[in-house]
């Protein structure tokens, strides 16, 4: 069998394999990208993978280079793939991607066992210096469209509120109570 059949082959059992796995993204006919972990996870990481044209008796191409990995160290990503290439040398001659996705996710944690976080980017403020990540922004109180409807029907043009808004409330609330004392007047007198 040529190369290219061997490819052929190899990439109609990765699709039957990992078919609507999230995990497994097909970005060309012989570039690929696996994440090792859940996306929560702080330990997952994506591998990317190039056949060559020589593929599977050559050594596909794998970098850890993706955006997903950014929070890993240089040397965790050397020594990921170091670990990897180590499977690769011994699956060498055959199609290799299965076992090398599977093997990676299985010693995920051996893989990770000298991970430590990376800071991410710092910026300087008065107070001194802060990190990006630590400040969350407070997400504002959603409203529906009914809602904000109604808020601009009360305020005008400046989304001030008009004078004596909050009036005719009043003059409700002292209307039921005037009603009420004269209803109780009413009732007392016609009881005795």
């Amino acid at each position: 069998m040529t190369a290219n059949e061997d490819q052929e082959m190899e990439l109609e059992a990765l699709r039957s394999i990992y078919e609507g796995d999230e995990c497994f993204k097909e970005i060309s006919l012989v570039s690929f990208q696996f994440r090792i972990g859940d996306i929560d996870d702080s330990k997952a990481f994506m591998l990317d993978v190039t056949w060559p044209e020589t593929y599977p008796e050559t050594a596909p191409q794998m970098s850890l280079d993706a955006f997903f990995n950014n929070r890993f160290s240089a040397e965790t990503k050397q020594l990921i793939l170091t670990k990897l290439e180590e499977q690769v040398e011994a699956n060498l001659g055959t199609a290799m991607m299965y076992t090398l996705f599977e093997w990676a996710k299985e010693n995920k944690e051996a893989l990770m066992e000298n991970h430590k976080p990376v800071a991410t980017a710092v910026t300087s403020s008065s107070d001194g210096i802060t990190s990006s990540t630590a400040k969350k922004k407070e997400k504002k109180e959603q409203l529906t469209k009914s809602q904000k409807r109604r808020i601009v029907n009360k305020t005008d043009h400046k989304g001030e509120l008009p004078r004596g808004w909050n009036w005719v409330d009043v003059i409700k609330v002292s209307a039921f109570y005037l009603l009420a004392t004269r209803w109780c007047t009413y009732s007392a007198l016609s009881l005795q």
